[in-house]
């Protein structure tokens, strides 16, 4: 079977096929620092939320445990999380496109990415994923020594995720190790150690995270069949919602946990309150997904993918309250 007769041609303007339509890196960034933003994925911000999400829910519950509160160095751990998540991710996005160039150039989707329509060079690639790195570890310097090292420590999976559909059928479990390492370096950052509820909270990302990707994979599942790229969703195939609602139970029922930890022996109620209506609300937006779910329409699954965002917000801004009490 030939897939090519279903490849798009390459826009001659260089947009991306998966872009969100309209978006600022083609309307209006600078024409020359188009190629290198859409390999940061800049023209499509849901990575960079996914990224960030979890650093915000380390902090807020954090702040939300400490008897002293927060402090003014809270809102740049917020702000310095938010600047690392886009430099961070963009650097993620140039390394896979790096080393995926010619699963890339196969697969519909993700023909049109600047390495593989040929905007950018591999060796420009590289130092653009240099220029990104370096930034990123200024802003890690202005944190605690254990932060530092925590990460230092997340290059790692970031380094071996790309690899990772070529040796396993489950890479979405690498890129939830990698992705919610946020969520260990904002507690650390504020607390100076790593805790159980960190730890915890990190174990609920990561089955988010394979629940939102395993929707994500099914865009590619028929690509990915023909060159031999294996993923959760050509694994779990037809069966793929029982598996989400697993994954479902898994992240809410650990960020509970994560509550529980880190506020079960608070005076005050509320905080624990509020932390386990975040693990609720989190929840309820992945069971909406699943009753909109169709995993052989590549647009539903795309756009509850994007969903994520929201997903992750409610237990962020929730969290956020209980830091405040």
């Amino acid at each position: 079977m030939n897939s090519d007769k279903h490849i798009p041609e390459t826009d001659p303007d260089g947009r991306v096929s998966d872009a969100v339509s309209q978006n600022w890196v083609d309307t209006r960034a600078p024409r020359r620092s188009r190629p290198y933003l859409r390999l940061s994925r800049a023209d499509r911000p849901i990575g960079t939320w996914l990224l960030l999400l979890p650093c915000w829910w380390g902090l807020g519950l954090a702040v939300a445990a400490d008897p002293a509160g927060g402090s003014w160095f809270d809102l740049w751990i917020a702000i310095g999380s938010a600047i690392g998540a886009f430099l961070m991710r963009g650097a993620g996005c140039t390394w896979n496109d790096i080393t995926d160039r010619d699963i890339d150039a196969k697969v519909a989707r993700t023909r049109s990415r600047p390495i593989p329509s040929g905007q950018v060079t591999v060796k420009q690639a590289l130092a653009w994923l240099a220029v990104q790195a370096l930034i990123s570890f200024a802003i890690l310097l202005t944190f605690n020594a254990t932060a530092i090292i925590l990460g230092i420590a997340a290059l790692l999976p970031v380094a071996i995720y790309p690899f990772a559909k070529r040796f396993t059928w489950w890479p979405q479990v690498f890129l939830g190790i990698a992705f919610n390492w946020g969520a260990l370096l904002a507690w650390t950052a504020h607390t100076g150690s790593l805790g159980w509820p960190a730890v915890l909270l990190y174990l609920s990302g990561i089955a988010w995270t394979l629940f939102y990707d395993t929707i994500y994979a099914h865009q590619d599942k028929d690509d990915d069949a023909l060159i031999g790229v294996k993923s959760t969703a050509r694994l779990f195939a037809d069966n793929t919602p029982r598996y989400l609602f697993v994954f479902m139970v898994l992240a809410v029922l650990l960020m509970a946990l994560a509550g529980i930890a880190a506020l079960g022996d608070s005076a005050n109620p509320m905080p624990l309150m509020l932390a386990i209506l975040a693990a609720w609300g989190f929840g309820m937006h992945m069971f909406w997904q699943m009753r909109h779910l169709d995993i052989d329409n590549p647009d539903i699954c795309l756009k509850l993918f994007r969903s994520n965002r929201n997903t992750g917000l409610i237990p962020a801004a929730i969290l956020g309250i209980a830091a405040l009490l």
